[in-house]
C-alpha cells in the first residue's frame, strides 16, 4: 500500500471550550509498515485517544498529581482546585528538578501556560526510577 492510497479523515479537535482545530488523521490499521534500510522494521503504534481536559482535571481534584512544567521542573502535590483558565492550585507540594527533590513548598499556584503535562499518581508511589521491595 502506498502512502498516497491511504484514506485520510478530517476531525475537529477542541483546543478549548470555544476554539476548535481541524486535523487530518489516518486510521491506525491503514498505516503501512515502514522499513529503514535492511536492518529493522518499524511497527505501527497505537494512537492515544484525546480526552476533554476540563473533566479530566476535575476528576483529579483532591488527588495526588505530578505536574511537569515546560522547562523540566516537576511539582508533586494534591490538586486543590482548577479555575476556568486551567490554572492549578496544589497543596503539600514538593519540587523536583532533574529527578531529585529540591524542597517542600507547601501551597502553590501554577499558571496554565507553564504546564507541559499533568498526571495522577498513587499516594504510595515512590519517585519514578526507584525499585520497590
Amino acid at each position: 500500500m502506498k502512502l498516497s492510497e491511504v484514506e485520510w479523515k478530517e476531525i475537529q479537535v477542541a483546543l478549548s471550550e470555544s476554539f476548535f482545530q481541524t486535523i487530518s488523521i489516518i486510521p491506525i490499521q491503514q498505516i503501512p509498515n515502514i522499513y529503514c534500510g535492511s536492518y529493522r522494521k518499524i511497527e505501527t503504534a497505537a494512537m492515544a485517544m484525546p480526552i476533554n481536559p476540563k473533566p479530566f482535571l476535575n476528576s483529579l481534584t483532591g488527588k495526588p498529581v505530578i505536574i511537569k512544567l515546560k522547562w523540566g521542573h516537576e511539582y508533586k502535590g494534591f490538586l486543590v482546585s482548577v479555575d476556568g483558565y486551567m490554572n492549578m492550585q496544589l497543596a503539600n507540594t514538593e519540587e523536583w528538578v532533574d529527578g531529585s527533590k529540591t524542597g517542600s513548598l507547601g501551597e502553590v499556584l501554577i499558571r496554565c501556560n507553564n504546564v507541559l503535562h499533568i498526571r495522577g499518581v498513587q499516594e504510595d508511589d515512590d519517585e519514578e526510577g526507584e525499585m520497590r521491595d
